[in-house]
């Protein structure tokens, strides 16, 4: 199993597909950090640098897109996001306009830069807007996957991508833009996962079945539009669901997941993520992922007990 960043892979997917005139570039002063120096370095032409302002970086995406271009603007998460909020809601979304919004250090990914760089809260404020596709690929190949399906559909997306280096997973699926993927089958108990936790949740799959527990892992690799229907299928199949995110527990992955339960077939729930807190500083990610009771034994722990509690 090779470890590649997601971000990494968004620098290599610009640069491989960059003789395609139609896409632009657009980046807020950390095109080393978003990986976006690989494009610039072959098309000057088509990369512009509205320096640290994600309010003009998204405005300015919108201008070109306006023009007829495919639009990639990055910047990190929490800026795009946070900082940029008005224009990616009123500009970008409102319009339908074609622009990519690919934002990298997403989640816990940046540990060492601490909580004002550390996006928990992205994954809500994005999902909440109309017209906008929120996708988190799961490793560096899906991102690949992800970005050659975006230049085939029209319309405005949000896609989260992480700084560290990660394992790429095995998959025995064709990406479908949409599609919650079933990366293991399980009857006990379901696990529905997003981004970097796609492969703790595997992991967590492989403690518990050593445990006599097969649990079901569910790579929800978009997040909106939501795959309801494999998630509810897997939901009756085994009748309890634990979420895992990098990101606060309101209004990100589990809440999405909640939302469809209670309204198609209620289940009990346990959603592991941040706890309404910010992040903190450490020298890797899996450091935060301790503090915050996001590991793969954490997450079997989760599992587990949410099993001794229904039988109860």
């Amino acid at each position: 199993m090779s470890d590649k960043a997601t971000r990494d892979a968004y620098g290599e997917w610009l640069r491989e597909n960059g003789a395609n005139k139609a896409i632009v570039v657009v980046d807020a002063d950390l095109s080393a950090s978003t990986k976006t120096n690989k494009f610039a370095a072959i098309y000057p032409e088509r990369f512009i640098n509205v320096g640290a302002a994600e309010e003009n970086l998204v405005a300015f995406a919108a201008g070109l897109a306006l023009g007829g271009k495919k639009v990639f603007a990055s910047s990190f998460a929490y800026f795009q996001t946070a900082r940029a909020w008005d224009q990616i809601r009123n500009l970008v979304a409102h319009d339908i306009l074609d622009v990519q919004l690919v934002a990298s250090h997403g989640g816990l990914s940046c540990a060492a830069d601490g909580a004002s760089h550390q996006a928990l809260e992205d994954l809500a404020i994005t999902r909440v807007i109309p017209n906008l596709k929120v996708l988190v690929p799961c490793d560096a190949d899906e991102t690949k996957n992800t970005l050659d399906v975006l230049m085939e559909v029209k319309g405005p997306s949000y896609v989260r991508l992480r700084r560290e280096k990660e394992p790429i997973l095995e998959k025995n699926y064709e990406y479908t833009l949409g599609k919650t993927e079933i990366m293991r089958d399980g009857s006990d108990i379901t696990i529905t996962a997003i981004g970097a936790q796609v492969y703790y949740a595997l992991e967590a799959a492989n403690i518990l079945s050593d445990r006599g527990i097969e649990a079901e892992v569910l790579n929800v690799n978009t997040l909106k539009p939501l795959d309801k229907e494999t998630i509810i299928r897997s939901a009756k199949k085994t009748g309890k669901v634990v979420s895992t995110e990098q990101h606060q527990i309101n209004g990100g992955l589990g809440g999405a997941v909640a939302e469809t339960l209670s309204e198609n077939y209620p289940t009990p729930m346990k959603i592991l993520g941040v706890n309404d807190t910010f992040g903190g500083s450490a020298r890797s990610s899996y450091k935060l992922l301790e503090e915050y009771g996001l590991t793969s034994e954490h997450i079997a722990m989760a599992a587990q007990s949410l099993m001794e509690k229904t039988r109860r």
